[in-house]
């Protein structure tokens, strides 16, 4: 990223200074000492807030929204109206200070003595949308016009297994590449232990900007790179795009699976085909495997409005996290020990949910490979009006355990399907990590 060897050069500079016997204090980072002004993870979503002219009070959301369609009349009818920005424009830091302010532990704790990833994962979804607000920002104005929404959580790749729940924790981040109406951005995560910083995570979000009604597509400033750094990380971005497409043209929602995925399908249903018996359907699991019908558990929330966002939506970091914990579970009942993330790949925002909604919640373990599970969760809500169910988010998670597990193994051509897009997520997880 553009800010990291800047700020590992910082961090490493302050930490010569310390003795011996202040290193030893832990995680209590020098740049978060009483008296030094930063921006903490939990002001984000209240500097949003202000930035869109957002209501704390549930009771007040109709008259906010009512006021935020006025805005409208600030929109451009062309990306030529608005100003380029640099990625500087963009840059954040934010941190989160757990060894620093021991009173912050207690959200982000966990029963194994580390730090809830479902929690981390809310925080980059806010902090994701303060980056875009920060450089489509028109300091002439008080409130922006724009509405900016998660569309995609392209990745999310660990680069550290262990988060220490007292250790302080800082997210830098900044815009590296926008289209007409889409932008994406880059974070990065380290955690201050044993006297340095040490990297966690890198994560890239694409986020789209919305009218002030959330209704139709906006434009927003185009970015201008500066020096060949700022060049190569733009064209990433071009290249991640281009990515996103082809495999969404590849999708096995859209077409079939190529001739060496179908050979691998045949060679799984004969694998359980029951040879005492001349039939397709005498199935018999194989050894050391688990049907992927048993691969499966459901959870169920109703959205209540303190889990709105701030434009009186439920927050999409809410829904990952509740995604995240449930995939975790998932993963550690099906391989009988704590997993471990690897990845985070390809989340899709597909519509909205309103407060109010019942989140109908289903992960299926649908690949497995060495010690590696991958794990699918589908989230849909329900009119009970209706009894319509309509799909809101798809997330994949990759995770790790340290012990031998069954294969998983699809019995209908839907399961194979899953099978399928799974493999293909881990592999495409593998390639972005070698």
């Amino acid at each position: 990223m553009l800010s990291q060897r800047v700020l590992k050069s910082a961090s490493s500079l302050m930490c010569r200074g310390f003795s011996m016997g202040q290193i030893r204090r832990q995680g209590k980072a020098p740049d978060m000492a009483e008296g030094n002004t930063f921006l903490l993870v939990s002001n984000v979503r209240n500097r949003l807030r202000e930035i869109v002219g957002a209501s704390t009070n549930w009771k007040d959301h109709q008259q906010a929204l009512a006021e935020r369609a006025s805005l409208s009349q600030y929109l451009a009818q062309s990306q030529d109206e608005l100003p380029a920005k640099t990625m500087k424009d963009s840059a954040v830091e934010a941190h989160l200070p757990l060894g620093t302010q021991p009173a912050l532990r207690e959200k982000y704790l966990n029963y194994h003595n580390s730090v809830r990833f479902g929690r981390i994962l809310e925080d980059l979804d806010s902090l994701a949308v303060l980056i875009c607000y920060s450089h489509t920002w028109n300091k002439e104005l008080k409130r922006s016009p724009l509405s900016i929404v998660t569309a995609l959580v392209d990745k999310i790749d660990m680069r550290k297994n262990i988060i220490y729940p007292d250790c302080d924790i800082k997210f830098t981040g900044h815009v590296t590449w926008v289209g007409k109406t889409s932008i994406e951005a880059k974070m990065h995560m380290s955690q201050y232990h044993n006297g340095a910083y040490t990297d966690v995570l890198d994560a890239t979000f694409v986020m789209v900007a919305r009218d002030p009604e959330n209704k139709r597509a906006a434009f927003i400033n185009p970015l201008i790179p500066e020096g060949p750094e700022e060049e190569a990380i733009f064209q990433q971005g071009e290249i991640n795009k281009k990515r996103r497409v082809e495999l969404s043209t590849a999708s096995l929602l859209k077409v079939a699976p190529t001739a060496e995925e179908r050979t691998l399908i045949h060679n799984l249903f004969l694998n359980t085909l029951d040879t005492r018996t001349v039939s397709f359907r005498g199935r018999i699991l194989p050894p050391n495997s688990m049907w992927m019908e048993d691969a499966k558990m459901k959870g169920l929330e109703i959205c209540h409005p303190q889990e709105r966002n701030i434009f009186n939506r439920i927050f999409g970091g809410f829904l990952m996290r509740k995604a995240y914990e449930l995939g975790w579970a998932n993963a550690c009942a099906f391989g009988g020990c704590r997993p471990t993330l690897v990845a985070v790949d390809d989340i899709l925002f597909r519509k909205p949910v309103e407060i109010g909604s019942l989140l109908l919640l289903s992960s299926q373990v649908c690949y497995t490979e060495g010690m590696h599970i991958q794990v699918r969760v589908h989230t849909e809500v329900l009119d009970p009006l209706t009894r319509q169910h309509s799909t809101t988010n798809v997330f994949h998670f990759t995770f790790r355990v340290e012990k031998d597990i069954p294969a998983v193994v699809p019995q209908s051509y839907g399961e194979s399907m899953l099978y399928l897009d799974g493999k293909r997520h881990f592999h495409e997880t593998l390639r972005n990590q070698s």
